[in-house]
């Protein structure tokens, strides 16, 4: 069998593997004479103050670095593939799956349902457990890996292999004994759906979860998220707001129930269920450090927060220079796009900017999610499209500044293939992409 390889896609400047000559184009072959299979082993194996690497040169030569390191220092090398393997599918058909609910003929990468553990590790996904075999198990107890992200949808074992649509998803819970025996720290996730898994079934798996308490440091329930194209699939209905209502009240009983003997609210709603129940947003010490923000949990709380502490702390600046307008050469205008999940909230942050700042005017814009269905209400699913045409004819001033989750990781397109540029050219006006966080939005303001 061919020996496995990993080409390296870059070196980082001052690092080890830079000092010791290692180029892009290398493969590495092996670390203390040991084969890797994945980023896990080679996060492993590369820990040790002295070890040995094998790396091929691109014309056949091969090299054995000895590398005397700081314990647990990085080598400063970027290989072609993240997960240094293939990424594993999911092999379930869950009755909640997004990806199941998108239209035919985007891109191929879209389509791909990864329920892969090491993802849960390195990039924070969220398993299903079924997935993860024996052997995934052992090593993330012998690497200590955590914290690895569950999705339980729920604890009752029957109705779990009825909403994976997968006969063994119920005995894939075990797994999670396993880590917890093992001291792995672990987050939970609860995908709701509306007669399925919530009332009774909810209360249990809640109550059934609070036994991996500590380890098992936050849980979020989430609203099934239902796109238009659903022709096919389970029949599922959206909440209403007497539904939000009494979510938040079982949250809101288990986190009253548990903060006291553990210091931890433990289960989380996230924001969407306050916006339906029509309830105030947690204040921040509710969070237990924002654990869950992915997941849409106090995104909305932090934003907030983040951005009025911000606001205060530029006022207070121009006030101490005596200056007043941000802008000079007079009064300028702009744009913001959000979805209509975050409207309100934009809305007011940027009137609050309009007061502080009389020279800045400001035009918040929310979208409808066309493409998916109104009642996507994220601003991570919008689509170059809906924003154009959305857009077109409306007063958007000097330039429209867009929050960064509607592209694509590292990229200027838009989940439609549609780029920002292509975007500036139909709407004939300059697009900025503003990252999370409420200094941010401050700044791109003032920018």
């Amino acid at each position: 069998m061919k020996s496995k390889e990993h080409i390296i896609k870059s070196v980082e400047a001052g690092s080890i593997a830079q000092e010791m000559e290692i180029e892009a184009g290398d493969r590495l072959l092996k670390i203390n004479g040991e084969e890797i299979g994945d980023i896990f082993d080679y996060q492993y194996l590369v820990q040790d103050e002295y070890i040995e690497v094998l790396v091929g040169k691109p014309d056949g030569e091969e090299w054995l670095l000895e590398i005397d390191k700081e314990f647990g220092e990085d080598l400063g090398i970027v290989f072609e593939n993240g997960l240094m393997d293939e990424y594993r599918s999911c092999c379930n058909k869950c009755i909640f799956c997004f990806i199941d609910q998108m239209p035919k003929g985007m891109r191929d990468t879209l389509y791909f349902k990864d329920d892969d553990s090491r993802l849960s590790f390195l990039q924070g996904n969220y398993v299903t457990l079924t997935n993860m075999s024996d052997h995934d198990l052992e090593r993330i107890i012998k690497y200590h890996l955590s914290p690895i992200n569950i999705s339980f949808q729920t604890t009752n074992p029957k109705l779990r292999c009825k909403m994976l649509n997968n006969r063994f998803a119920g005995e894939a819970l075990k797994k999670a004994d396993r880590l917890f025996e093992a001291g792995i720290v672990m987050n939970g996730q609860i995908v709701l759906c509306k007669g399925v898994n919530d009332g009774e079934e909810l209360e249990r798996t809640i109550s059934d979860l609070t036994k991996y308490l500590p380890l098992l440091e936050s849980v979020s329930v989430v609203p099934v998220g239902l796109s238009k194209y659903r022709e096919g699939l389970y029949p599922l209905e959206p909440f209403t707001r007497e539904d939000g209502i009494k979510v938040l009240e079982t949250v809101h009983k288990w986190q009253e129930k548990l903060y006291p003997a553990y210091g931890l609210h433990f289960i989380h709603a996230s924001d969407e269920w306050y916006i339906l129940a029509e309830y105030e947003l947690p204040e921040k010490e509710r969070y237990d450090g924002y654990l869950q923000l992915e997941n849409g949990v106090g995104m909305l709380r932090l934003l907030m927060d983040e951005f009025q502490e911000a606001l205060e702390e530029e006022k207070l600046k121009r006030k101490q220079i005596g200056k007043g307008n941000p802008c000079p050469g007079g009064k300028r205008a702009m744009s913001l796009v959000t979805g209509m999940l975050a409207f309100p909230y934009i809305l007011d942050m940027a009137r609050k900017m309009e007061n502080a700042f009389p020279d800045i005017k400001i035009n918040v814009y929310g979208i409808v999610n066309d493409f998916f269905g109104e009642r996507i209400t994220v601003s991570g699913l919008l689509t170059g499209q809906d924003i154009e045409r959305q857009l077109k004819g409306k007063e958007l001033g000097e330039r429209i500044l867009l929050p960064e989750n509607v592209l694509r990781s590292g990229e200027r397109v838009f989940l439609d293939d549609i780029t920002v540029e292509e975007l500036e050219k139909a709407l004939q006006v300059k697009v900025d992409i503003v990252k999370s966080s409420g200094r941010d939005f401050v700044n791109a303001i003032l920018a």
